[in-house]
């Protein structure tokens, strides 16, 4: 169980796929002008990412080497096919607003790289925790950015007003510019915590063994 809950936390921190790995940032910035579209990005990756990695895991050994990359395609565009049209089934007006980045799922980073580098070499189990942790990452990123600039950009979170109307608008957040400038934001506020929580490197055992070299001299 620690080995499964290590996988896990592993697409949250170590190899989030944006925050460190910075794949797929194409769509991940273009959707992220509202809360709404990155919550719906986020899950409708995680569902294509957990599927096709599961599917990938148990039939790894069957799938020829030579033709392993149209194959994973082809799984991967399946699955994007069935999220595309659920939400055009089911939430029509978050699937208009996200236009042609759920398509393009299929040609996501993102989901070869993991089912290339984990899925294709993994059990089923263990896929279906680093698609879960990857997705969970990813998904928490995207809405964590949408907030910051749906909130300045628009005055709205969710689509309800939380700032005055008197409250300017700045424009700026909703722009590509301000897509990128929340990301960075985001990617040092990462990189400080982790430097803060790093633990610092022990000197004692040199400055000890210094010590008792030239304390061994005197004697």
């Amino acid at each position: 169980m620690r080995r499964y809950f290590r996988i896990f936390t592993n697409g949250l921190i170590r190899e989030n796929p944006l925050l460190v790995l910075m794949i797929g940032l194409c769509s991940s910035l273009a959707v992220t002008t509202a809360v709404s579209n990155g919550i719906g990005m986020g899950l409708s990756m995680t569902f294509v990412l957990l599927m096709s990695e599961i599917v990938i895991s148990l039939f790894r050994k069957l799938i020829p080497e030579s033709a392993r990359i149209p194959i994973f395609i082809i799984i991967i565009a399946a699955f994007t096919t069935v999220i595309d049209y659920l939400l055009k089934a089911y939430f029509p007006e978050l699937s208009k607003a996200m236009g042609v980045f759920i398509p393009l799922i299929v040609v996501n980073c993102i989901i070869m790289g993991r089912v290339e580098g984990f899925a294709s070499k993994n059990p089923p189990p263990d896929s279906a925790f680093d698609a879960l942790g990857m997705g969970v990452g990813y998904t928490a990123v995207l809405t964590g950015i949408a907030t910051i600039r749906e909130i300045l950009g628009s005055g709205t979170f969710l689509g309800f007003r939380v700032l005055p109307e008197s409250f300017p608008q700045l424009l700026f957040f909703i722009l590509p510019p301000g897509g990128f400038f929340v990301f960075g934001l985001y990617i040092a506020a990462d990189l400080a915590v982790k430097a803060r929580l790093k633990p610092p490197e022990n000197t004692d055992s040199g400055r000890g063994s210094s010590g008792h070299h030239s304390h061994g001299q005197e004697n």
